[in-house]
């Protein structure tokens, strides 16, 4: 299942050309309430190739990440009249390309798709790789499937709607590209001088390029595919437990967090340096305000990372580091050593 073509800058004749060589029966945005303002306004301003469309809006949010959403729309999309021959265009984050995707690739048994990521951090990670899903119970993506979209159109335009806080989520998927596959992606990325949309799109297709490499030699993720959940089986789970909060984080924001960890494990299991410890916190902590984890809540963080998905014979596995620009997977830890590199983390950011 080779990757689906991924463009990059001015979009719109693309689609247009696209819609113009190929007949549907309907078409439908699926938009957010953000990029239903923000975004697609944009997009159908330079489209000369399509005047019938309906609009979805779901509300943004990993909350709404879930099979009662996407209920909703296969209601919408069955009411609306859509059928085999109809196409779905998603406009938004990664939550809303994972959850249209999931709903195009599994209405009627399987409707053609186009995404079109508008954050740093769609355009980065959920643009390549196929997969859809949904949350199941908190649960990150426990539900899903591979199916590749049409196409995918990337337009740097889009990073401009986006308050600072989100590119600085996109920028977590960034660098842990380069700390897995691609040293010089890494050092271009912390030496910047200041991390904006400006700043950092120049780097947006090196870093589309480095997991549409590692994807494409591992689609269904049996082997080399795992190292891009470097950083997330800690950072999923704390992202879940923080949906539990008045103050839940960003996806960006936890996977630092469960980077920083991750690299204590990588230190502590004896695959790193403490120079690349040093370098690996000391960048992300210039990069990113960083809490400590209330280890209260440890048990809890345990419970999640039980239920991830690279999990086999109830092992809890890792995709650790062995230096920088290098990763390992299938790396199993024990829940004490585990739990003391959380504690090594809040030690470092006390």
């Amino acid at each position: 299942m080779k990757s689906a073509p991924i463009h990059f800058g001015s979009i719109a004749y693309i689609l247009d050309d696209y819609l113009e060589k190929n007949t549907f029966s309907s078409i439908f945005f699926l938009v957010d309430e953000n990029t239903h303002v923000h975004c697609l306004p944009i997009l159908l301003a330079d489209l000369d190739n399509i005047s019938a469309y309906e609009i979805l809006e779901i509300d943004s949010g990993e909350d709404n990440k879930n099979i009662d959403t996407v209920n909703n729309l296969w209601l919408a999309l069955s009411e609306l009249g859509a059928d085999r021959h109809s196409l779905v265009i998603n406009v938004g984050g990664g939550v809303l390309t994972d959850m249209g995707g999931f709903m195009a690739s599994t209405f009627k048994r399987g409707i053609k798709f186009i995404n079109i990521p508008t954050t740093l951090l769609s355009q980065v990670d959920a643009s390549a790789g196929g997969k859809n899903g949904i949350d199941l119970e908190g649960m990150k993506n426990m539900v899903g499937t591979f199916t590749q979209p049409e196409m995918v159109l990337v337009d740097p335009k889009f990073l401009l709607t986006l308050e600072q806080r989100q590119v600085k989520s996109g920028l977590a998927e960034m660098l842990k590209h380069g700390l897995i596959k691609n040293r010089d992606h890494w050092d271009n990325l912390v030496q910047l001088p200041s991390h904006n949309a400006e700043t950092l799109a120049p780097f947006i297709m090196d870093s589309i390029h480095i997991k549409e490499n590692v994807v494409n030699n591992d689609p269904y993720e049996k082997g080399e595919r795992k190292i891009l959940n470097f950083g997330h089986t800690i950072g999923h789970a704390i992202e879940s437990e923080s949906l539990e909060t008045d103050f839940p984080l960003l996806h960006g924001e936890a996977i630092v967090i469960g980077m920083i960890i991750e690299t204590f494990l990588s230190y502590d299991q004896e695959l790193i340096s403490k120079i690349d410890l040093e370098e690996v916190c000391e960048s992300f902590s210039s990069m990113y305000a960083l809490n400590t984890i209330d280890m209260k809540i440890f048990p809890n963080l345990m419970e999640w990372m039980k239920h991830d998905k690279k999990n086999q014979n109830n092992s809890i596995n890792f995709s650790l580091i062995n230096k920088i620009g290098h990763c390992r997977y299938d790396v199993v830890c024990t829940e004490e050593e585990i739990r003391q590199a959380f504690e090594k983390y809040n030690k470092w950011i006390a």
